[in-house]
């Protein structure tokens, strides 16, 4: 899904440029999904959608779907998903949890998510209850923070009309940490990292499974620009079909959405009309809070 495709997928409400606590709060009305049978939920898309449903969505809704069926002193721990077909934005989509196993350390989840009666998109996730066991990390890069760096419309505003992006609202303030990949596109630089500073722009419910599908949501941004900016092309500015085929994510530490946390990204892979990208997110204490990969379709036509 192109970067103006993502943008217009976070675009909750219909005030061109605005952001903050009003358009945060309609992404977590969007992830409030509807009970309409034991074990089967629906969703709905922004009234404002792109073409497809955002990938970044659907894992959302499926997640919380899937929490829903769980104890709440069980946390998520990981979560594999598949974007099978492109979601249709202006038709509910239906979450159906299949309880695989309820354990007396972890639960585990599968959930499929169906549109005109056929599978859009499909989840595994796993709960844990909480354990102390053996404890390390790795560090995070060296970056400066987010306050002495400008916002996403600051930074993209030579490129407002190409991209996008001038009226897009957004719940997720982005905050580029390096030259954002449609500069480095511009000045041939290959750049090996795709580093940003992200968090809701606004305050969160202290709920934690919202937390983590908040999080889950903002993982599909940003990430294969690592993959292109590895070869000097990007979204709407060049000729690129692209689509996110799978997604897995594993979530290490507690958190907070609302709070800033660094995404760095590289890519160490590409191939066969496909990319791999793979995350790191750490807290602004440097905590290392979760990890990404995702394998997208990139074709450059």
């Amino acid at each position: 899904m192109t970067e103006v495709a993502r943008a217009a997928a976070s675009g909750l409400d219909d005030e061109a440029g605005s952001g903050g606590q009003v358009v945060l709060d309609r992404l977590v009305a969007l992830l409030d999904l509807e009970k309409i049978e034991e074990n089967i939920f629906r969703g709905v898309s922004p009234p404002h959608s792109p073409v497809r449903v955002f990938g970044g969505q659907v894992a959302g809704q499926a997640l919380v779907a899937a929490g829903r069926t769980v104890p709440e002193e069980r946390k998520v721990h990981s979560l594999h998903a598949y974007f099978i077909r492109g979601g249709d934005p202006t038709v509910p989509i239906v979450y159906e949890v299949d309880r695989i196993r309820d354990g007396r350390s972890f639960t585990t989840r599968r959930v499929v998510a169906i549109q005109h009666g056929k599978a859009i998109f499909s989840l595994s996730a796993s709960f844990q209850k909480e354990e102390v066991g053996l404890e390390h990390a790795e560090t995070m890069p060296d970056v400066p923070g987010p306050a002495a760096l400008p916002t996403l419309p600051e930074r993209a505003a030579e490129y407002a009309d190409r991209l996008g992006l001038h009226s897009m609202p957004r719940p997720i303030d982005i905050r580029y940490v390096n030259e954002p990949p449609w500069v480095t596109r511009e000045s041939g630089e290959r750049p090996a990292r795709n580093q940003v500073w992200m968090r809701a722009d606004g305050t969160l419910p202290d709920q934690q499974l919202l937390h983590v599908c908040v999080l889950t949501y903002a993982s599909d941004m940003t990430l294969l620009d690592s993959v292109l900016a590895r070869h000097g092309v990007y979204w709407d500015l060049d000729k690129v079909i692209g689509a996110s085929l799978d997604h897995a994510l594993w979530f290490h530490r507690p958190f907070r959405a609302d709070e800033w946390f660094l995404y760095d990204s590289g890519s160490p892979t590409a191939s066969g009309g496909r990319g791999l990208a793979t995350g790191r997110f750490f807290g602004e204490d440097g905590t290392l809070i979760a990890t990404v990969v995702q394998e997208g379709l990139l074709r450059v036509v």
